[in-house]
């Protein structure tokens, strides 16, 4: 009996130990936009309740020389001060125990993505999945996981990331989100959204990007089987930029909080639904 005992502590221990190794620790990667100066917080390898992903992938190449950018890639676009700035609005308007940075996650078929629930992925209109790679996304998401993607704009971009998200879902409908949607009333009451324009809108004066057909807002999801929505979509839109400039004067305040209570209604949405 003391040896089976024996033999069930171990095997519990290990397991744990597993655990603990399965979730890779933070690291900091290069960014095409090269201005990677946010400081590290403190708590950066601390264990939090949640802490928000940041989706890696590569970058698309359909358009030609203009579909790779250089450096870490399209996905890292905003990153890291986008992350910090939001993540500490995360702790200062919720009671989410939050790590103050955000994690890189890629789909390498390791079990790391199971390990950070909420995954953020901007610029997915320069995105490229694989096979393997949908198909672990959409486990992902059929586990319990949420998809917010953002920051891509106007008809092009829209249909790179629809060839993407369609091997992740190729049956589940994309569907416009109606204002009583709950994922806009978990935190906020927001009835009224308009279109939250990146750091672009300081020297164009234009709120959209690409093209006309970079307007209007679009707030769409896909649901679940249990009318639970797994991927929030941010169409001609930049609530990355607004987090990231949120504390510059030039950038217009009622857009950064607008961006600030979107991602706390999702965050809160994802841990309640």
């Amino acid at each position: 009996m003391r040896l089976r005992t024996a033999l069930l502590i171990v095997a519990v221990l290990c397991g744990c130990w597993g655990l603990l190794h399965a979730q890779k620790p933070f690291r900091e990667y290069d960014t095409v936009e090269g201005h990677a100066e946010s400081a590290i917080p403190p708590d950066a390898n601390v264990p939090h309740e949640w802490t928000r992903a940041r989706l890696m992938y590569r970058d698309y190449t359909g358009f030609g020389r203009f579909g790779f950018r250089r450096g870490g890639g399209s996905w890292t676009i905003d990153y890291p001060r986008s992350d910090r700035h939001l993540l500490y609005g995360v702790k200062r308007l919720t009671r989410i125990d939050s790590r103050a940075v955000e994690q890189p996650v890629a789909l390498d078929n390791s079990d790391d993505v199971y390990n950070w629930p909420t995954l953020y992925a901007v610029e997915v209109g320069h995105w490229e999945l694989n096979s393997e790679e949908a198909a672990q996304l959409r486990d992902f998401l059929n586990r319990g996981g949420f998809l917010m993607v953002d920051d891509f704009h106007a008809n092009a971009e829209w249909g790179v990331f629809l060839e993407g998200i369609k091997q992740v879902f190729p049956d589940r409908e994309i569907v416009d989100l109606p204002k009583a949607e709950p994922i806009f009333h978990t935190l906020y009451d927001l009835d009224d959204k308009y279109q939250i324009p990146g750091a672009q809108f300081l020297r164009s004066g234009l709120t959209y990007e690409k093209d006309e057909s970079g307007r209007p807002e679009h707030w769409r999801g896909i649901y679940d089987d249990k009318g639970r929505i797994v991927v929030a979509i941010c169409h001609n839109m930049d609530l990355g930029d607004a987090w990231e400039w949120s504390d510059e004067p030039e950038y217009p305040a009622e857009w950064a909080n607008m961006a600030y209570r979107i991602a706390m209604n999702y965050f809160v949405y994802d841990l309640t639904h």
